[in-house]
Order: structure tokens, then sequence, then C-alpha cells
């Protein structure tokens, strides 16, 4: 099994990029982790409603461009999961896909091109967060379910 997280944006705090390591370490018990980072697409001055939707849409196409298998959307406006729900999907999916692409947009969101694009818009709740914070969040996540999976003591 493999997960690929597809994510705009770099990691640029070294205790995030840390944290996400780890994770993926972890993960790699059970599964292979392929992080994929997109460029994102910055405006210059004073974002107007136009501006943020051509960034929108200009990540989108490259995000497009990178999903394979089973993809997950990570979206604020998803179906609300929880740990268990979550391992349970995947375990549930993994009888048809090899692959599970999870994907973080960036500050501004993800294209509805991408949102209909994936087999499942998934929410961890309604706060928000940075998306590079996201990203150890969905990590660890991740590791959850393989361990509720793998019935290991990590998940309490």
């Amino acid at each position: 099994m493999k997960f690929r997280i597809v994510a705009v944006g770099k990691i640029k705090e070294s205790y995030l990029r840390d944290a996400l390591s780890e994770y993926v370490k972890r993960i790699g018990r059970y599964a292979t982790v392929e992080i994929v980072e997109i460029d994102e697409c910055l405006s210059k001055g004073t974002q107007t409603e136009k501006e943020i939707q051509r960034v929108i849409k200009e990540e989108g196409v490259s995000i497009l461009a990178k999903l394979e298998g089973y993809v997950v959307a990570m979206d604020i406006d998803g179906q609300q999961v929880s740990s268990e729900q979550l391992s349970e999907h995947i375990r549930e999916q993994k009888q048809y896909n090899s692959t599970f692409t999870f994907v973080i947009g960036g500050s501004n969101g993800l294209s509805d091109e991408v949102k209909h694009r994936a087999d499942m818009r998934c929410s961890f709740g309604k706060i928000t967060l940075p998306h590079q914070l996201f990203r150890v969040v969905l990590a660890e996540q991740l590791y959850r379910a393989c361990c509720i999976e793998y019935n290991i003591a990590y998940h309490k």
C-alpha cells in the first residue's frame, strides 16, 4: 500500500519537517509514503477575488497532474471522520486500490476541479490550521489509522 500526500507549498520550519519525517518513518512499517510538493502560486499585492480564483485554478491544474489511485481531498467542508472511521475507510478501499493520494490545498483552498475529481472529501473538523501544520496532522492520522488496523497500542 502507498500513501501519497500532494500538498501545495514547502514546509519551511525545521520542527514541522522533523515531525513529518518521524510519522513518515513510522508509517513505513505498514505502507510507503511519498510527499509531493506543488509550487504555491503567489499573487503580488492585495488579493482580489479574481486573483484568488486564478491562484486556486493554477494550483488545481498542478494538483490534478499528480493524482493517482484513490483520491482524498482534505476539505474543511468535506465529510468529518474520526480516526477509527478513516482507518476503516482505508481498509475497505485498499481492496480496490493500492495507492491513496491525500490532497492538501494552499491557503486559498482547493479548486472545484480537484474536489470533483476526488473519490472522497474529508475533514478533520472545522478548525483552521496552517497547511504546513496540517500535513503533519494528516501524517499522524495515517499512522494512527495503520495502528488501528493492525491493533497496535498507539491508538487509545
